[in-house]
């Protein structure tokens, strides 16, 4: 297995929006640049899909497996079970995290990628209508059967997320030790979200990185690191929940960052996640190869005391 590059693909929008040709160049690009990670999910992406159901993203990175002998062996596949819709259902009703939900799933994304095991399974939203230990052991009884490398929870509390480790390794299974949430150098005010779009507890906090300080077992990956691009952008502002005074003085600080160091500012956002206490695994999506060889410069980027300094104190 090659070294692992602190950083992660997204590949939600492969064999959809972004086509086969360029799906697969990116992932051999990122490989070829040192990266390991590829994130999907069996819900990827059901909204741009033709018939309206997730799985393209899967079904693309198992044919792209397939077409390159060894390439299994060079990287990680982490995918997710939860969010894909259930179309038969009430409106807006997904699969959840039922046992048997999870196990069905589960078969049908190893289907599609072509594979016997993955190295990462997320239980892809909180799911209140199930318990959390009904959760934690069909997870951890994959898990214990060799066919999940690690279990991670996504949009998940964390006081969820500690009852579902304590509860997993109360009954001897494999427990979770990663979580997937939204983060980046720009924070929202408190409380005010993009209802539409955000999940609720789908935020790395204060608590999230103390937690995590507190417990280094665990292991944080952060979705939207560079904000559709709004760092570098001219024409795409933050969302409204970025705009304030706290946000002005961090774009300040990773200007002067940036500039002096000649390199973007999406660049030293990656730089300052890898490097942080807690370091956070950014999940890069792009659709250019441009855009992939600075994602991954930039996870290469190791800022000084002094730049790190910078960007602390402006929060």
């Amino acid at each position: 297995m090659t070294a692992d590059l602190n950083i992660a693909l997204g590949a939600m929008e492969f064999g959809t929006r972004i086509d086969e040709a360029t799906s697969f160049a990116l992932l051999d690009q990122f490989v070829d640049g040192g990266g390991v990670w590829i994130d999907t999910a069996d819900c990827y992406a059901f909204w741009l899909s033709d018939s309206g159901t997730g799985g393209d993203s899967e079904a693309l990175i198992g044919r792209w497996l397939a077409q390159r002998p060894g390439m299994r062996e060079r990287v990680k596949i982490a995918t997710k079970a939860g969010c894909e819709p259930v179309h038969d259902g009430a409106p807006g009703a997904t699969t959840g995290l039922s046992h048997f939900a999870i196990d069905i799933q589960f078969e049908a994304s190893l289907r599609r990628l072509g594979l016997d095991s993955v190295d990462l399974f997320f239980a892809h939203r909180d799911d209140r209508e199930v318990p959390v230990e009904e959760v934690a052991e069909t997870l951890g009884r994959h898990a214990a059967e060799g066919r999940i490398g690690r279990v991670g929870l996504s949009n998940w509390p964390v006081w969820r997320a500690e009852r579902a480790r304590a509860h997993a390794e109360s009954q001897g299974l494999p427990a979770a030790d990663t979580l997937q949430l939204r983060y980046s150098y720009l924070q929202p005010r408190p409380m005010v979200r993009n209802h539409s779009h955000d999940h609720r507890m789908g935020w790395i906090t204060d608590e999230t990185l103390d937690y995590l300080e507190a417990n280094p077992g665990w292991e944080a990956w952060a979705y939207s690191p560079l904000m559709q691009g709004s760092y570098d952008r001219t024409d795409r502002e933050p969302e409204e929940a970025f705009d304030h005074l706290g946000s002005d003085r961090r774009k300040a600080a990773i200007a002067e960052v940036a500039d002096g160091l000649g390199v973007t500012r999406s660049a030293v956002v990656l730089a300052w996640l890898v490097g942080g206490t807690p370091a956070i695994r950014p999940i890069v999506a792009t659709s250019r190869a441009a855009q992939l060889a600075e994602a991954l410069d930039g996870a290469r980027l190791t800022l000084t005391d002094d730049q790190r300094a910078v960007l602390d104190d402006a929060w």
